[in-house]
């Protein structure tokens, strides 16, 4: 009976609009690029799950950019308040403001930084310098494409126009530049004191940016143990 009344007099519903993407139907273009446009979730689920598992504090710097520069997109869409191209054409919208394009500004503060970290941060380890380059040089281009596509998706599927992305790619690179020297030249020396702090030793938060190539030097010191503990474990059998 309870139930019933419920359904006679049903609630006003909100859908939760952060992967709520919209497309035209039978359009096969708009479809890829709807997923496409969902990267920028991708990316803050990859942030997450490697804070988790790894603990790095430059990691979490880095997500900490990606929080400010949202809160930044936030201010700007309330003060200026433009509104989106076509309005009307989607039923579900995170806001009704479109400038700039939240998409555009945290995809281009996510690859600028990364570009940043690319060719300023990491540096090489071995004497592979030519294969060392490359793979950076590929990762670039892939990381790219990848902001134009997030941007194009935005004005193809009519939620911004050319330039909400245009200023949202300007905000977002420029506060990625801010905070990549922020963390460079005011938070790395801090990260020491920091990952030393009772509460980082307990969750095991660690500092790693003393080590130009953390890939390489995890890959080098697990290759090491594991072959310490497979002759200790020979030895023990013998």
């Amino acid at each position: 009976m309870a139930l019933e009344e419920q359904c006679s007099v049903p609630p006003r519903w909100r859908a939760i609009t952060i992967t709520h993407v919209e497309f035209a139907e039978d359009d096969l273009t708009g479809e890829v690029l709807a997923y496409i446009s969902l990267l920028p979730v991708a990316i803050l689920v990859g942030f997450v799950t490697l804070i988790v598992f790894k603990r790095e504090l430059h990691t979490i710097s880095f997500f900490g950019g990606l929080l400010l520069n949202e809160i930044v997109n936030w201010l700007l869409k309330n003060i200026l308040r433009e509104p989106r191209p076509c309005a009307g054409a989607h039923s579900t919208l995170y806001s009704e403001y479109g400038m700039p394009s939240n998409h555009s500004q945290f995809i281009w503060f996510f690859v600028v930084y990364f570009f940043l970290f690319l060719y300023l941060r990491m540096h090489q380890t071995n004497n592979a310098r030519c294969v060392d380059l490359l793979w950076r040089h590929i990762l670039s281009i892939i990381l790219l494409g990848m902001a134009l596509s997030v941007c194009y998706s935005r004005v193809y599927l009519l939620y911004h126009s050319w330039s909400q992305v245009f200023y949202g790619g300007v905000a977002g690179s420029t506060i990625g530049i801010i905070w990549f020297f922020f963390t460079q030249e005011v938070l790395t020396p801090l990260f020491p004191k920091i990952a030393a702090w009772p509460i980082s030793e307990y969750f095991l938060v660690r500092d790693t940016s003393l080590i130009p190539n953390i890939l390489w030097f995890e890959y080098t010191v697990t290759r090491s143990e594991a072959r310490n503990r497979q002759r200790k474990l020979g030895t023990k059998l013998q």
